[in-house]
């Protein structure tokens, strides 16, 4: 049976009997974890369970787990990873050490998260932060240079897909130069194309090959001045399939978040309508959820091409001493994982 092309969350760490019956009826194509849905491993581990019978499938589970400020998992269950930005400032010392800690660090949240049944991390953050912007994304950038940012998001996703854990790059086309926080304002950026050419899409473009992006919430008023890259189709077919050539599955950021317009059900339509293949919705209202599974496609054709190209890269993780890895890590970036 075809899924729909959404991703859901859920209300908390374990479903209740009407998630269960939508989850069922509405097939979406994966599901994505929050703090309130995570307790203990074997908790964690059931919920994915529930999720995948509820919809007869394999289905892919997602969560953010970056380090810093994002991660859903920690203490004391899970260490407290550091932020993007601790790895930039290894590289700055030496390169070399920088790229290893940095894939040393995913490989370690990737083995965290296999063991519990989370197959995709949206991991890495390839925005470059400017000066002068919201510190939305701040130190969750690896640094402030495209150079460091793409050196840093590929040993990332290398780490993830080491540990057989899917990344998504995020936030394409680039959310650095955001004044406000997309999660509670829609934020405008007026740099000329040329700039943000030369400044937020090299990263973006260094992981074109890679099987997901999540896009941003930002309106660049030199691409388009009246929609937000999640639903501008110009954006998403002269940016983001042009210019950066991004040929992954393309989910939208959460369309839950008052950067957007209009009703739940309008915002998924519209995300749908530029060329978003997956619409992500995450803070696990059903009422809401009911809205956007009602507003969405079955995912089929192209979209349904390019999310089966992204599970079909998962592989199975090789030997992996996680002891060894932690101790190896204190010592490029000097954060204990305990």
């Amino acid at each position: 049976m075809t899924e729909n092309a959404f991703i859901a969350g859920s209300s908390g760490p374990t479903l209740t009997a009407d998630e269960i019956a939508f989850f069922r009826d509405a097939r979406p194509w994966g599901f994505i974890l929050f703090k309130r849905n995570c307790d203990t491993p074997d908790q964690i581990r059931r919920l994915c369970g529930e999720m995948r019978a509820a919809v007869g499938r394999m289905a892919p589970i997602l969560i953010d787990q970056e380090g810093g400020r994002v991660q859903r998992l920690g203490p004391p269950q899970w260490p407290a990873y550091p932020t993007g930005r601790t790895y930039g400032d290894v590289f700055a010392r030496d390169a070399e050490a920088g790229r290893r800690a940095a894939w040393l660090g995913a490989r370690l949240m990737a083995a965290d998260l296999a063991a519990l049944g989370i197959d995709v991390d949206c991991l890495p953050v390839l925005d470059v932060p400017v000066e002068g912007a919201h510190d939305v994304i701040g130190h969750r950038a690896y640094g402030v240079t495209p150079g460091v940012v793409s050196e840093l998001g590929r040993a990332a996703a290398e780490g993830l897909l080491a540990g057989g854990v899917l990344p998504v790059i995020k936030h394409i086309p680039g959310h650095g130069r955001a004044g406000v926080d997309s999660h509670l304002a829609l934020p405008v950026v007026d740099t000329p194309r040329a700039v943000l050419e030369a400044s937020d899409f090299p990263p973006f473009r260094e992981a074109a090959h890679l099987p997901l992006a999540m896009t941003a919430h930002v309106v660049y008023t030199d691409l388009d001045a009246t929609a937000p890259a999640t639903t501008s189709k110009t954006v998403i077919d002269e940016v983001i399939r042009g210019f950066i050539g991004f040929d992954g599955c393309l989910m939208s950021d959460d369309v839950s978040m008052q950067a957007l317009s209009g009703s739940i059900g309008e915002r998924t339509a519209a995300a749908l309508a530029a060329g978003c293949d997956l619409a992500l919705h995450c803070n696990g209202r059903l009422d809401e959820m009911i809205e956007v599974a009602a507003n969405c496609r079955p995912l089929e054709g192209r979209a349904a091409a390019r999310a089966e190209r992204a599970v079909a890269m998962r592989v199975a993780p090789g030997d992996f001493d996680v002891v060894a890895a932690r101790d190896e890590f204190a010592r490029l970036t000097g954060v204990a994982l305990v």
